[in-house]
């Protein structure tokens, strides 16, 4: 594929992020349109679906949206991932009870996983691995984008139009990412025939599944301690079973094996996981913290989360064009992960009386951990894999991160409920308030706005026995980044490829050809390693070509 310029790439990326923003909005959007939907379509037991849904089919279907990309091309797999979620988008602002509310988010799941791993890997088929960070920052500012605008927006469309509009909204956007994408998207393709592993495919869809409906229901729609736990859990180890060995004796496997012996692959995987339940698992909670606790509306807090974003997109953009400029990129996540736990460890602090000024500087440190992290796990899986890997190890990065941030918001949300149970009782009793002032007798809460409602000192007690309960919830997610900053210890930084369509190899055919044309040529430069490596390649140059050797 013909290089591309800096403005041409700039206008693929444009269509790129029209598509990744209507996925990553339909996730956000929809919070605050939540209480108006169950009212007008009843069914609050089934209110969890809702989320859960889209969060089950999205991460399910990533590994395989990659590898059918990687078998029948990014883009008309990427357009058809627009397609699904249009249609699925139409039709959920049409439901008329839960249940079809449910379904038709549970299709658009599959179009928002598609999005959001192909685009990426559309980025790694157009710029290389050395002039990809330049582009992150953009990519990066689109999730930021989302959850600041997806509760603004909703909580306009609510109270001006309808909730209906939370999912229309989306449908013009989604249109212009199709039609950008067919103008300016040119992939070159090879016509090939490929067998499809649907069986592998049900397998990883089945584990997938159940574990995420134990971790999503678990806790709310049945007990942990309960058959349901242990069934769903039984399902997804036999069915992981299963998938290991399909996808071992399959021809054309889901996820290949030998990407799990790639070094790089397992431990930008791993980060991936780590990271997504630390900081999925705890930033989720922050709106609660600004609504309940601070007596925010949900508006206003969306607003007040802007210090996370402003944190997120400049470590974002700085590190890209850092990692451009020098080649180098391992640092950034090592250091980055220690910054997240800082800024967990600060937002452990939070209480009734701090200062939105100090919880935006708190949010201000973790969003900079966060925007040095999150989209190099993503380059550095790129750029250790052969073209041919090049989708199913970007939908793998993904899947795997998503994975996590299912486990963060199921682990933190049990904790979370837990703590209430004592620390809620226990400012009550410190107030002199029996625990029969509270609806029921118990200390489950309401919304904020009936929360806002209770009569003091009921009130008082409430929101300062909720923030007791978030500060350990914040303090639990610290462990999990320091384990993410070990894990990354252990990455080896392979340099990046100047040419997206070059693999990683011992013996780079392509760098060998091109320095054979031109001795003098500084393929490379500003790599001190390989300007060392010279005198070897000159050898290997009058040697017999060697196939490619596989990183191990």
């Amino acid at each position: 594929m013909p290089a591309l310029s800096h403005r041409q790439i700039l206008t693929v990326l444009v269509g790129l992020m029209l598509g990744m923003l209507v996925a990553a909005l339909s996730q956000t959007i929809v919070a605050t349109a939540l209480p108006t939907i169950v009212g007008e379509l009843g069914g609050q037991e089934q209110l969890a679906w809702v989320v859960s849904a889209t969060l089950l089919t999205s991460t399910a279907s990533t590994p395989i949206w990659g590898k059918l990309s990687d078998l029948y091309g990014r883009k008309i797999m990427f357009q058809s991932a627009i397609g699904i979620f249009l249609l699925a988008s139409l039709a959920s602002g049409f439901a008329q009870d839960m249940a079809q509310l449910i379904g038709f988010r549970a299709v658009q799941g599959l179009g928002v996983g598609g999005l959001m791993a192909l685009s990426q890997a559309i980025i790694g088929d157009v710029v290389s691995p050395r002039e990809r960070g330049r582009y992150q920052g953009y990519i990066g500012s689109v999730f930021g984008i989302a959850t600041v605008a997806g509760p603004l927006l909703g909580g306009f469309l609510v109270e001006h139009l309808s909730w209906r509009w939370t999912f229309w909204v989306g449908i013009p956007v989604g249109i212009a990412a199709l039609i950008v994408t067919e103008r300016v998207l040119q992939l070159p393709f090879p016509r090939t025939r490929h067998a499809i592993d649907w069986l592998g495919a049900f397998f990883i869809v089945a584990s997938v599944s159940a574990l995420l409906l134990m971790l999503s229901l678990g806790g709310k729609e049945f007990a942990w301690n309960s058959p349901w736990t242990y069934v769903l859990a039984a399902v997804a180890a036999v069915m992981l079973a299963l998938a290991v060995w399909q996808e071992r004796r399959a021809r054309e496997p889901i996820m290949p094996p030998h990407l799990f012996a790639n070094h790089t692959f397992v431990i930008t995987s791993l980060a991936g996981f780590v990271v997504g339940v630390a900081m999925f698992g705890a930033i989720i909670f922050l709106p609660q913290y600004l609504q309940i606790v601070k007596g925010e509306s949900p508006t206003a807090s969306g607003l007040l989360t802007l210090p996370l974003m402003v944190g997120l997109l400049a470590a974002s953009i700085g590190s890209g064009r850092a990692i451009t400029a020098t080649g180098r990129y391992k640092i950034f996540p090592v250091i980055g992960l220690l910054i997240a736990a800082v800024g967990l460890g600060l937002m452990s602090r939070l209480s009734v009386d701090t200062s939105l000024v100090v919880a935006g500087l708190y949010m201000l440190v973790t969003g900079v951990g966060i925007g040095l992290v999150m989209q190099v796990l993503v380059l550095a899986a790129q750029n250790a894999v052969e073209q041919k890997d090049l989708g199913v190890a970007t939908s793998g990065a993904t899947f795997f991160r998503s994975l996590g941030g299912a486990l963060g918001v199921a682990v933190f949300g049990a904790l979370l409920t837990h703590r209430l149970a004592d620390t809620i009782p226990s400012r009550l009793a410190e107030a002199g308030v029996p625990a029969e002032r509270l609806a029921g007798g118990t200390p489950t809460l309401g919304s904020p706005e009936q929360i806002a409602a209770l009569p003091e000192p009921v009130h008082t007690a409430v929101i300062t026995g909720f923030a007791d309960a978030l500060q350990t919830t914040f303090l639990a997610a610290v462990p999990f980044a320091l384990l993410g900053f070990l894990v990354l210890l252990f990455l080896r930084e392979t340099p990046l490829r100047r040419h997206a369509q070059e693999h990683t190899t011992g013996e780079n055919l392509a760098e060998a050809f091109e320095t054979a044309v031109d001795p003098d040529s500084d393929l490379g430069h500003g790599d001190e390693d390989q300007a060392a490596d010279r005198p070897a390649a000159d050898a290997r140059r009058s040697a017999p070509v060697s196939p490619p050797r596989p990183e191990q």
